[in-house]
């Protein structure tokens, strides 16, 4: 067995190795002619990323400050906001916009399970005074992709904004924002841009802008109008990751050169074969709808779920992230994005192995490494 540390979280994620020298160069300031060159590229180069037209911010955050610079930009107070929840961030979500004086409409769905276009239309019928909905286009908690393209449209064709946590999403699998007419979308660098956390990523409608203008704007920092009039002097509002933001660029450029649809499917490949190999370890799906970005895995009941997790992180030196509120202890979720080669997913699914059969779990572990191999078709 291999003594590497491997990083299979659904975020953050293992580094491409390139980013990992661009993080080790000396500093720049963020109000330098260097580094203007820099956030220009990457501001522009993001659009690709969104697929959209509009301008594209970046943002000193973590994904969570991304959702709260969507909503407060767009959010008056007392007004109706149905929230769709079916996890944690969905949940996060709605105390966030409870807090900033929202009247919330809870869709709430069984964890696992993905939101329905029909149900989302029922709401605007008994609530035909919406004017925002929130949503998790993959929802992390439970690794459930929910129907954005199919949402979007029932939302469209009424005054509300579709505001979409793509956060797990975002640079993953596809998710054009200008097709799917969605209002506002947030990504973070700690997943599919395999960066360190630190930075988020949004975008806004035409339709949203228009909302935007006549809100009564209760943030400082994450006021967008201050963000973009900086944007068009080609400087940021405040002070710039630098690092994230060189290693960015890197990134952006790398995935306009192989295309978004080789890249998604990279991202896919290792999904299918998480989910091939857990199918011959006898390891259920826990999602009814499960997302390309991460895969989550019902645990045998004999495990003991934290003990499983622990021997991982210290025995094996894998990290795959667990279940959160009601699902700790008995999920695992396994992501797919960042810089994961063949032998990473090889080495993962064996140190699984090992890991189960000392948790009440047995399994042929030479059947194991022949199946996976035989899966990888000779890349490891």
């Amino acid at each position: 067995m291999s003594n590497s540390i491997l990083l299979l979280a659904p975020g953050p994620v293992q580094l491409h190795p390139k980013v990992q020298t661009i993080l080790s160069m000396p500093m720049v300031h963020h109000r330098t002619p260097e580094f203007d060159l820099i956030f220009k590229s990457a501001l522009d180069n993001l659009k690709f990323i969104f697929q959209t037209r509009q301008p594209a911010f970046m943002l000193s955050s973590t994904g969570t400050g991304g959702m709260e610079c969507l909503l407060v930009n767009v959010l008056n107070p007392g007004e109706k906001v149905l929230a769709i929840i079916n996890g944690k961030f969905g949940e996060r979500w709605a105390e966030m916009a409870q807090a900033y004086g929202a009247e919330v409409i809870r869709y709430d769905i069984p964890w696992g399970q993905a939101a329905s276009a029909d149900e989302v239309k029922k709401y605007f019928e008994q609530h035909n005074d919406i004017k925002i909905v929130l949503v998790q286009a993959c929802e992390t908690s439970t690794a459930t992709k929910n129907p954005i393209q199919e949402i979007s449209t029932v939302v469209a064709n009424t005054p509300a904004l579709l505001l979409v946590d793509g956060i797990t999403a975002l640079g993953a699998y596809h998710i054009p924002m200008d097709e799917w007419k969605i209002d506002g979308l947030v990504g973070g660098s700690q997943k599919a841009f395999m960066l360190p956390t630190g930075l988020s990523f949004v975008c806004f409608s035409e339709k949203a802008w228009k909302k935007i203008k006549i809100t009564k704007n209760r943030t400082y920092y994450f006021n967008i109008q201050n963000e973009l009039a900086a944007n068009l002097r080609g400087e940021c509002l405040f002070s710039a990751n630098v690092p994230l933001i060189r290693g960015l660029d890197y990134i952006l450029h790398r995935m306009q050169h192989h295309g978004l649809t080789k890249h998604f499917s990279h991202i896919a490949q290792r999904a299918n074969y998480t989910r091939s190999m857990a199918k011959i370890m006898g390891l259920e799906l826990f999602s009814q709808s499960p997302s390309e970005s991460v895969t989550a895995l019902k645990l045998p009941p004999n495990v003991n779920g934290v003990k499983f997790r622990d021997d991982l992180e210290k025995k094996y030196h894998l990290t795959v992230m667990g279940g959160q509120d009601q699902l700790k202890g008995k999920i695992i979720r396994i992501g797919h994005m960042g810089y994961i080669t063949a032998r990473d997913l090889h080495e993962t699914t064996l140190r699984l192995t090992r890991a189960f059969n000392e948790n009440n779990y047995q399994m042929n572990l030479n059947e194991i490494d022949y199946q996976s191999k035989t899966l990888l078709e000779g890349q490891v």
